[in-house]
């Protein structure tokens, strides 16, 4: 069946999912909450303070380019929640342009960013559609300080550093082990992909803020890179991220190594299946709801060339929050005009990071940025 509703959201019964839609209500735009459990799918959109308030449909679809591209048919958008992305996003991507529909996701995996640049973007481009993975929090809120840097001329490195108060979802969990022990993670040095160390470890950092030392991770590279090497001002990008839980981190390279090592000799769809496993062993249950109190964001970025400095850093909280708005505010941006750039592009590149930005601080998600130049 196609559908009448401009915007589906795929994979609505995840935590992710579920704040796409209640923000999809907060911006009046009808959806469609699907995956493939309609049970799971209608008790998650029914706890939405509201839902009643805008027209919905709560629909059950087969993960297959076929059912999903009917489904898709109609749609101006698709929201896509379903992870790990470089095992489950190829089937939503194709059916995005076999239904023509612009196509956002969530993820932070970097092998499924140069997957789409390089397999859909050319195609998605010559369609007129945008292609936008990585519309979240951990990647987005980074991006605005990293191009409010970039307002000062000749900076041409970014060394953006992402902190989060909380525990991650399932479905996080999930792709946090996948990505470890599936794929490669890399930094941008003079526009070219340059491999973290395999055995890159724990990272000292210094948190804006805090006097108490932090400790990050490369994270498996994150979007940055992959969204910089495109851009002709940036040559260099290095990506650091972690909780303000000091002892959680301590203990991820540990756990992250034990599962890396139980699958390596695995075949693939085996490696899939432990891995989920593995997943739900350290983390089986959807997170409480995020409390502004408790669950604070930061996203520090230092941008340097060779006469210059820039410093900029986004006290926010709620990192789920801030997706659910990120993905809600693009999705109603391409229902009113055509995205900046079609094709593989980010969120800042296609919508602005004055205008994201501006939607986080109106929904009260995110501070006045703080910047300090240096020329």
């Amino acid at each position: 069946m196609s559908t009448d509703k401009p915007v589906v959201v795929y994979g609505a019964s995840g935590y992710t999912g579920r704040l796409v839609c209640e923000y999809l209500r907060e911006f009046n735009i009808p959806f469609i909450a699907a995956g493939r459990d309609k049970t799971r799918l209608q008790e998650a959109i029914d706890k939405i303070p509201g839902i009643d308030t805008v027209a919905h449909d709560v629909v059950e679809v087969a993960h297959d380019v076929a059912p999903l591209s009917e489904l898709f048919r109609g749609a101006a958008v698709v929201c896509n929640t379903v992870g790990p992305f470089a095992q489950y996003g190829h089937e939503v991507v194709q059916a995005c342009l076999a239904a023509g529909t612009h196509y956002l996701d969530t993820t932070g995996e970097q092998d499924w960013l140069i997957d789409c640049d390089e397999q859909y973007g050319a195609e998605m481009a010559a369609r007129g559609l945008l292609l936008a993975p990585g519309v979240a929090q951990m990647y987005t809120t980074g991006e605005i300080a990293a191009n409010i840097c970039l307002e000062t001329p000749g900076l041409d490195t970014l060394d953006i550093q992402v902190f989060w108060k909380g525990f991650p979802t399932v479905a996080s969990t999930k792709t946090i082990l996948v990505n470890a022990a599936l794929s490669k993670a890399y930094y941008l040095e003079q526009n070219h992909y340059v491999e973290w160390a395999a055995d890159a470890g724990l990272y000292d950092v210094v948190v804006p803020g805090q006097h108490e030392i932090g400790l990050a991770l490369p994270w498996g590279g994150t979007s940055h890179p992959v969204w910089f090497k495109r851009d002709p001002r940036v040559a260099n990008v290095k990506v650091l991220g972690g909780v303000f839980n000091r002892p959680l981190m301590q203990g991820v390279p540990q756990i992250v190594q034990a599962v890396v090592e139980q699958v390596k000799d695995l075949p693939v769809q085996e490696k899939y299946r432990v891995l989920a496993e593995q997943a739900a062993l350290v983390r089986d249950e959807m997170p409480p709801r995020e409390n502004p109190r408790i669950n604070t964001s930061l996203d520090s970025v230092h941008a340097s060339g060779p006469l210059g400095r820039a410093h900029c850093v986004i006290y926010g909280n709620c990192n789920y929050k801030q997706t659910g708005l990120l993905q809600a505010f693009a999705a109603n941006a391409l229902l009113q005009t055509a995205p900046m750039r079609t094709g593989f592009a980010s969120a800042c590149q296609a919508f602005g990071h004055r205008e994201l930005l501006g939607a986080l601080r109106g929904f009260g998600l995110v501070g006045e940025p703080v910047l300090n130049v240096h020329r």
